[in-house]
């Protein structure tokens, strides 16, 4: 069975910084790419930023300079460093994973982590 599982979030005054992660784990072949989405509350949810198995990366232009995608091939793991965190980036941030399974690609939602920031 393939899980997805994000970690990192809290609460954090604007200006703070915090780093999420998101690992894969299960009977996995590949990963084609590993992503960060993010919804506040009566939004839709909305691309953050991704990055590809050859490691090229996206970003909205809103996180653009302040949040950076990374990964760790070896485990499996996507990090999503956040920096001059705004309030307006408070919003459950989901991580998703596309992932080749048994020679097929599939996609896989976590369950989303908390970022709070106060002003």
């Amino acid at each position: 069975q393939v899980q997805v599982v994000e970690s990192g979030g809290g609460l954090v005054q604007a200006g703070g910084s915090l780093r999420l992660s998101c690992t894969a784990s299960g009977r996995i072949d590949s990963i084609s790419a590993m992503g960060w989405y993010r919804q506040a509350p009566g939004k839709q949810r909305e691309l953050v930023a991704i990055i590809a198995s050859g490691g090229k990366t996206n970003y909205a232009d809103s996180v653009k300079g302040r949040f950076t995608i990374s990964r760790d091939g070896t485990k499996n793991t996507v990090y999503l460093q956040i920096d001059s965190l705004k309030p307006e980036d408070t919003a459950l941030y989901y991580c998703k994973a596309n992932l080749v399974v048994e020679r097929y690609e599939y996609q896989y939602w976590g369950q989303g982590t908390q970022v709070t920031v106060s002003s």
